[in-house]
């Protein structure tokens, strides 16, 4: 007897791209029999292709603190512009890249925007082995570094229409966690890289003013063969789902939706606040526990960050609400900052690095089960999409906005109390909002 179809729509031996023109991930027999792996394998490859992404994305920090000591000649001013302009560049793209996959595919955008990231990784690595490159020059150069950035929104708005609503908490928190990932690899390998010739096949080394031998340009060529791999597995395992596009009234249409704000605004309270410390905390430490040696232990804390968000995910779909995840999470995140300022305020270095990574993972918690609550709160997929892609877009200016604020608040006061004040005050008002409009009784929304 033959064995009944998945979809009275495909014939008994559909072919690859006749599943994905009768993509419909809901029905459980479709999924079981094609839609499960053909995912996975999507999943799997983008999830790759974004961590590389975040690798680039904040590879500049790695390498900014390293300029001066081998010869190069920028003010404190100068370096941490730079170091704010992937953050700027990067949640601006978003604000496009959200789109791209509807009008050019998934597969195709993913090839297009991972192959774009060669050029800054060449030019930059070609620039820092000459000590008169100019600060005009990397201006540009780490500008485009801060593209890696956006791909992080076509990424998620590609990868959400692969699954069931059932299981978009897990797919999105494993595509967005493992992707974060990037920042803590890139700490975790510069060191080494800086110190690795690859038998002079990168060129000839810059020596610091202790006579150390540093291989800046390592730290850009290495990726750069990496990527060159990615872009073969993204051609042979991802695909062009027919995602439907946007006009542009239903682009806008997500404006007028108070939701799309609120979620905004607890997204970037998550994300903002991941991605923003992963930038800050190393200068932190070097400005408040000057006698710590902390180059090793920089990945610690967006490693825990990046690897709790699929079980923030996982937890919300398991416990059938994220908003009460994201609550729960957002409190002790709260308490985690309080607790992160009493280590400053009593230079107790271990209070502070436990609290951070306290805070570090609550952030994970947060990004995985607030990404859940989207696409219960807006039922269209493609509004939950574009809203995917607004909130992570915005959320990103927290790599810009808190090194900023930290700097301020040096500038204005003398320390940094200022900046956890408004922080913490920033965290209790997304407290608020989310238990007002998603988790107490008569909100109406279940997400």
């Amino acid at each position: 007897m033959p064995e009944k179809n998945a979809s009275p729509q495909l014939g008994p031996n559909p072919t690859r791209q006749e599943i994905l023109a009768h993509w419909n991930p809901e029905d459980k027999a479709f999924w079981e029999k094609y839609g499960e792996r053909i995912a996975k394998q999507n999943l799997w490859t983008s999830t790759w292709a974004l961590v590389l992404s975040f690798v680039v994305w904040t590879l500049w920090a790695t390498v900014a603190a390293q300029l001066n000591q081998v010869g190069f000649h920028f003010s404190d001013h100068e370096i941490f512009t730079l170091a704010a302009l992937p953050g700027l560049v990067g949640a601006t793209g978003r604000l496009v890249y959200t789109y791209m996959p509807s009008l050019l595919g998934g597969r195709n955008f993913t090839l297009i925007c991972t192959a774009i990231l060669i050029i800054p990784l060449v030019l930059l690595g070609s620039a820092l082995q000459d000590t008169s490159t100019s600060y005009d020059t990397l201006f540009w150069i780490v500008a485009l570094l801060g593209l890696a950035g956006a791909n992080f929104s076509a990424s998620m708005a590609n990868i959400g229409f692969f699954f069931p609503k059932s299981q978009k908490g897990l797919g999105l928190g494993i595509n967005a966690g493992v992707g974060n990932l990037g920042v803590s690899l890139i700490y975790l390998t510069a060191p080494f890289l800086l110190g690795a010739s690859f038998g002079g096949l990168f060129g000839p080394p810059l020596v610091t003013a202790a006579g150390k031998e540093v291989y800046l340009q390592s730290i850009c060529y290495f990726w750069v063969a990496l990527i060159v791999v990615t872009l073969f597995l993204i051609y042979l395992f991802m695909d062009n789902l027919p995602i439907p596009k946007q006009s542009p009234k239903s682009m806008f249409s997500i404006f007028g939706n108070k939701h799309t704000w609120l979620m905004t605004w607890i997204y970037t309270c998550g994300f903002g606040s991941f991605i923003g410390y992963s930038a800050a905390l190393a200068l932190l430490v070097s400005k408040e526990f000057p006698e710590v040696s902390f180059a090793y232990a920089a990945f610690l804390g967006p490693f825990i960050g990046a690897g709790i968000r699929p079980v923030g995910g996982w937890l919300a779909d398991k416990l059938d609400s994220g908003s009460k995840v994201t609550l729960v999470s957002l409190i002790i995140m709260l308490a985690a900052c309080v607790l992160v300022l009493v280590g400053i305020q009593h230079h107790r270095f271990a209070l502070f690095f436990g609290a951070f990574l306290l805070l570090f993972l609550m952030t994970g918690f947060v990004n995985g089960a607030s990404f859940r609550m989207i696409p219960y709160i807006f039922d269209n997929p493609v509004h939950a999409s574009l809203v995917t892609g607004f909130t992570a877009a915005i959320a990103a200016y927290g790599a810009f906005l808190i090194p900023k604020i930290f700097g301020w608040a040096y500038a204005s006061f003398g320390n940094v109390a200022m900046a956890f004040y408004i922080l913490i005050g920033f965290t209790a008002i997304t407290i608020f909002i989310t238990w007002f409009f998603y988790v107490r009784k008569g909100a109406g929304m279940r997400c």
